[in-house]
């Protein structure tokens, strides 16, 4: 019988890494974001245990939510955070609870409250597909790089209900997916996209980022990593080698990306107006915090050029999340929570 690389099921992909990890401080995360079928609607929540450096005995855990309408013009932000100990993080097959939010493989139910009001949710989840690892594999088990990202089950339909503020949003075959980052301090500056079906191929998924990171004085150069599924071919290119070589420049707002290899090539770019972004605080385990522009209904457009294939032209108007990680304030959007 063949082994299954446990990471590559769903059970090893949402394996919790809180433990001896919280002394040397450390962040960890599970979120599920969904879109609308058709309509520009996203929501995104979030649950999250925070340790800083040095200080276990601080540890909180923190519940976010984000509800994008785009016909209201109008993003919702909502957070609570509370002790530790009024958490349980250690399985979430079993389930996880941060105060009185849950998640588990069924779903997830929980509320938290913002500067515009409270988002309540209560979301049943079906079907996925296997995990989808960005990095390379082998960088999941080392100490590099610092900040570890996968998609623990593409294409997940969400099923239910959002109460923001007074009104009630039906949630009814929204498709997203659940995610899965941790680490001991974020990635310093990034670009982060995922789209989970396009216009002319809703089975496709892109996950990709473009990242660098700071070595004392130093920033390393750009790194582009890019994975696709279309249909049963996954087009990896990920390697560190070729994210080195890809192109990926971002700005505030648009992000323009091209990487490629043997007979794959794959370019594209994703965009939002400012008015689709809201800016959080990310506290980082060594001390500080990062800025996260976060929107989950960017446009993006991408053009995949196989060998023995014809080009395929994939777009989403308002189908992508896009997130860029910063540390200054050049941006001009006030921060949220």
């Amino acid at each position: 019988m063949r082994n299954v690389d446990p990471l590559l099921t769903r059970t090893g992909a949402n394996r919790v890494r809180l433990g001896p990890a919280m002394a040397r401080g450390h962040y960890e995360s599970f979120f599920h974001r969904a879109n609308h079928p058709s309509e520009p609607r996203a929501f995104w929540i979030r649950y999250t245990v925070f340790c800083r450096a040095g200080r276990p005995e601080a540890a909180l855990g923190e519940r976010w939510a984000v509800f994008s309408d785009g016909p209201a013009r109008r993003i919702t932000v909502a957070k609570d955070v509370v002790p530790l100990a009024e958490c349980d993080f250690a399985d979430l097959v079993a389930g996880l609870r941060i105060g009185g939010a849950t998640l588990d493989a069924a779903g997830l139910r929980g509320s938290a409250e913002g500067p515009d009001g409270v988002v309540d949710w209560d979301l049943a989840v079906h079907g996925g597909d296997r995990p989808l690892l960005l990095l390379p594999r082998r960088l999941y088990d080392g100490g590099f790089p610092k900040a570890k990202s996968l998609v623990s089950a593409p294409h997940l339909r969400h099923d239910g209900e959002l109460c923001v503020g007074d009104q009630t949003v039906p949630v009814d075959g929204w498709m997203g997916s659940q995610n899965h980052n941790w680490g001991s301090r974020h990635t310093d500056h990034y670009a982060w996209g995922q789209v989970v079906g396009f216009d002319e191929a809703p089975d496709a998924f892109l996950e990709l980022s473009t990242a660098r990171v700071r070595v004392g004085p130093l920033w390393t150069p750009f790194m582009t990593l890019l994975v696709l599924r279309l249909g049963d071919a996954q087009l990896e290119l990920n390697g560190l080698g070729r994210g080195l070589l890809a192109r990926g420049r971002f700005g505030y707002f648009h992000w323009e990306f091209e990487t490629g290899k043997g007979g794959v090539q794959v370019r594209g770019s994703m965009r939002a107006p400012r008015e689709a972004f809201v800016a959080l605080r990310y506290d980082n385990p060594p001390g500080g915090a990062k800025t996260c522009l976060n929107s989950k209904l960017a446009a993006c457009e991408l053009e995949v050029k196989r060998r023995g294939h014809p080009t395929l032209r994939l777009r989403t108007q308002h189908r992508a999340a896009f997130e860029i990680l910063t540390d200054d304030d050049a941006h001009g959007l006030p921060t949220s929570i």
